[in-house]
Order: C-alpha cells, then structure tokens, then sequence
C-alpha cells in the first residue's frame, strides 16, 4: 500500500469513496470526515489499494505520536447523517465535457476545453431547457455554424445522443484526482455502453 502523511495527503486532497456494508458505492467523503468516521468507528472494513496515514499530536504519558490510517475505498456501517449523493451531478461545463469526452457531437473533432461550447440541442430561445438531455459537447465553429437552430434544421447529425450521467457516472465525473482503484471500483459498476469507459 502506498503511505502518505498528512501533510502530503491535505496537500494532495483526496476523497475517499464511501460504499455501504454491502459494496454499494454512495459517495465521495473528504479525508477529514473519512478520518472521523475511522476515529468514531464508524469504518466496517478498508477496501481500497491506497492508504493515507495521518498523524496528530505527541502523547504525554506514552511519548509515542498517535495516527490513523484510512483507506481510499472506505465500507461505512450505519446511516450517513449528511446523506449520499443519489442525483446526477449538476450540469456544467466542465462535467459535461467530461460525459462527452471532450468530442464534439457534430464533427466528432476531439478538442481541448478551450476549443469546447455547450450546445442546446433544441435551443433556448425555441424553449429548450438547460438540461442533461437537451445539451451536447460542440467545437466553436460547429456551435456557430448550428446556430438557433436544431441539428435537423441545421442539416448537421448528431454522433450520440445527450443522456444524464447514471449515479456512479456521476460519482466519476464529480472526482478530478480519482484514484486507480476507485475507478476501477466504479467502472465495473457502469453499463457497458457508458461514454466513460475506454474504447
């Protein structure tokens, strides 16, 4: 396992993926409340391949310095006060981007953020809504060419269909610094045709 002090690990900020007893993933935890919950017993068994060691004050009567190991896969038993996360992230760009694979939905282009638009499929100004399911990745000069327009009108096809982000694809595109084992973890929980896993 690899080991890391605090310092380091409060430099890196990692999350820590929560599941249940059963396996069942419900979210992202801060390493500081992954540590309380360690501390108060709250921990059922350490699932993940990575480990973070954290390491507090000096003890008077023992003259040894007390630590906590947590692990980046953490089974929690009992009920999570602050509740999971069980909706689809909020949409913006940066997710949204993520979903699609930084390609574009008309020309199929892959481009960098910088080069990247949100498209309205059916556009705002003819009551389309800013939705999961009514947007799509688009290079500049596609948006631009589109326009107020839908793709049929615009004669441009559309190379996949918007769709929200099921729980755990959610969960992966919430985590910039996810961890190998954690992807891992979630990938095997994704349906065979998810954007997010490598062709």
């Amino acid at each position: 396992m690899n080991m890391t002090d605090l310092a380091s690990a409060s430099a890196q900020n990692p999350l820590i993926l929560a599941v249940d007893v059963t396996g069942a993933p419900h979210g992202w935890l801060s390493w500081q409340y992954a540590v309380r919950c360690q501390a108060s017993d709250r921990v059922d068994r350490n699932l993940g391949n990575y480990a973070f060691t954290f390491r507090g004050g000096w003890s008077r009567v023992t003259g040894e310095r007390s630590q906590l190991t947590i692990s980046s896969i953490l089974a929690l038993r009992g009920r999570n006060p602050h509740g999971w996360e069980p909706l689809p992230p909020s949409l913006d760009n940066t997710l949204l981007f993520r979903r699609d694979r930084q390609i574009c939905c008309y020309c199929g282009a892959h481009k960098n953020t910088a080069a990247l638009t949100r498209d309205h499929v059916k556009p705002l100004s003819r009551g389309g809504r800013d939705h999961w399911t009514n947007v799509v990745t688009a290079c500049k000069p596609c948006n631009q060419r589109k326009a107020a327009r839908t793709p049929e009108e615009a004669g441009m096809l559309m190379l996949y269909v918007p769709c929200i982000p099921s729980r755990y694809e959610g969960m992966i595109l919430r985590n910039r610094r996810i961890l190998a084992d954690q992807m891992e973890f979630l990938v095997s929980l994704l349906p065979g045709d998810s954007r997010l896993i490598s062709d």
